[in-house]
């Protein structure tokens, strides 16, 4: 994904968080912020540029290294778009660009996941978001003495079905989001996010769901919180679960040939969907870890609006499921058993492509069974799938 530059955002001060350095240099469960930010990016595959404040390049440097991450590390501005700015010309000529705040350290990989495949079908800006659960009152601005502290009258209250609670990664078309930075001019200083610049332009942003680990950790509450969720008490490690998933599809099938989420030359495999046995193989795989049960109970056999479906389609329905039960990929083996198609000559855009779709490291092998059974004969495909997942 060389196309796409991630700018980590780090350039704050955290004066109300209160810990006497730049709120990404506080450390929570023994780690700073920025390297918990920058620990799940490993499996983008993306250039990553962090913009933090002056004279803390080195050690952003140190803690991206210590993160695993190869990161481009630049010196931010004065205000937040001033440091989104400076990221965006590090990143250069790329064609999507994800700005994301490192303040949101404990973001998964799944929001990150859904805006780079809304990038990829098309969107132009795309924010993950939750809906406001808590009743929500305008006020009239009238003020009186209450003692210590000024009261304020409180107004109508504010219909929250339509409100949504913006979070980070927003992504952008990296060539929309510098024409909105160019010509928001002195505006672009009173923007609280990256997405209300692009909507200056009359350009449509669109909402993909977000994440409750995806908060801002701004007060001393806040860090508390991501600190009981980063070492709850008597463990210091997530919960993590492994499941097989196995998938076996033979030819004969009447649309192109689909594995691993790309098109092959040569016959298709026969299916109600289109018969990809790796995604399939992969979705079994993550609901067995999960004890969520397997495809057929996920999306059904033969439900009409299913057929012909690409893989794509059930692995997203997969993570959903398992996001709904706090669980999120590690990473996922597969190996592919058959004749052909030849694995190996598109090992890695098989890798990259499935990567993105599961918003964690992919690895992808092919090998045949020296002739023996259908598989051996060249009848059809078959996926084995092992699949690590986490829940905190």
């Amino acid at each position: 994904m060389t196309d796409t530059a991630i700018i980590v955002v780090a350039a704050g001060s955290g004066t109300r968080l209160g810990r006497g350095v730049p709120k990404a240099f506080a450390e929570l469960a023994g780690a700073t912020i920025l390297e918990h930010a920058l620990r799940d990016l490993q499996w983008v595959g993306a250039l990553i540029v962090v913009v933090v404040p002056t004279g803390y390049e080195a050690d952003a440097s140190v803690i991206a290294a210590r993160a695993g991450i190869d990161a481009l590390v630049v010196a931010g501005g004065a205000t937040r778009a001033d440091s989104v700015a400076a990221g965006l010309e590090a990143a250069g000529d790329v064609r999507f660009v994800l700005v994301h705040d490192a303040a949101r350290a404990l973001t998964p990989a799944t929001p990150f996941s859904r805006v780079l495949c809304a990038l990829a079908e098309g969107a132009g800006a795309v924010v993950p978001v939750l809906p406001v659960v808590d009743t929500v009152r305008a006020v009239d601005g009238t003020a009186r003495s209450g003692g210590a502290e000024a009261l304020q009258s409180l107004g109508a209250v504010v219909e929250r079905s339509g409100l949504r609670a913006m979070q980070t990664p927003q992504g952008f078309d990296a060539a929309l989001l510098r024409r909105a930075y160019a010509e928001a001019g002195d505006a672009r200083a009173a923007a609280t996010d990256d997405a209300q610049l692009v909507q200056m332009l009359g350009v449509e942003v669109v909402s993909v769901h977000g994440d409750e680990l995806a908060f801002k950790i701004t007060t001393a509450a806040d860090a508390d919180r991501a600190e009981a969720l980063l070492a709850p008490e008597g463990s210091g490690v997530d919960e993590l679960r492994t499941g097989i998933g196995v998938d076996v599809h033979a030819f004969g099938g009447g649309g192109p040939l689909m594995l691993a989420g790309l098109e092959w030359e040569g016959q298709g495999l026969a299916g109600h969907s289109d018969g990809d046995a790796v995604c399939h193989a992969i979705v079994d795989a993550l609901l067995g870890a999960a004890g969520l049960g397997d495809i057929g109970g996920l999306v059904g056999v033969d439900d009409p609006q299913y057929a012909g479906a690409r893989g794509e389609v059930f692995v997203r329905r997969a993570l959903e499921r398992l996001g709904a039960e706090g669980w999120a990929p590690v990473n996922v083996a597969v190996q592919v058993l058959g004749v052909r198609p030849r694995i190996g000559s598109r090992r890695e855009e098989a890798q990259a492509a499935l990567s993105a779709m599961l918003g964690a490291p992919v690895s992808v092998s092919g090998t045949t069974t020296d002739g023996l059974g259908a598989i051996g004969r060249g009848e059809g495909v078959q996926a084995i799938a092992t699949a690590l997942i986490r829940r905190r």
